[in-house]
């Protein structure tokens, strides 16, 4: 895996957790809306957003740098649409890093002919 593989992957991982929490925080704001006078949607809605959006763009650079497979993909996108998928890609995208790291290393030793 070349660095800027790398560096797309660990971007995409980065952005996953935090876009999950605020996903969880508008869904929060949104009961919290409907039931009391607190009103932090649009604040939390324009965060959420922006982080959406950066997760989005970040989706579409790793998915071109590593080539994924379409099912692959998607299972990353449809993890961002779920309240607790960011935190399932940041774990599933850091195990991918992680076996790529030893990978490339095994390759470097000329342990594996891969």
């Amino acid at each position: 895996m070349d660095i800027k593989t790398a560096s797309s992957l660990h971007r995409l991982r980065l952005v996953s957790a935090p876009e999950a929490v605020s996903f969880l925080l508008l869904l929060v704001c949104s009961v919290l809306k409907r039931t009391t006078d607190f009103n932090a949607v649009p604040v939390m809605g324009a965060i959420h957003g922006f982080l959406f959006v950066l997760y989005v763009l970040f989706w579409l650079d790793a998915w071109n740098r590593t080539r994924w497979n379409i099912k692959t993909a998607a299972l990353y996108f449809v993890l961002s649409v779920l309240p607790f998928g960011g935190f399932f890609a940041e774990r599933r995208l850091k195990r991918e890093a992680q076996d790529a790291v030893i990978a490339s290393r095994a390759r470097r030793e000329g342990t594996v002919n891969a």
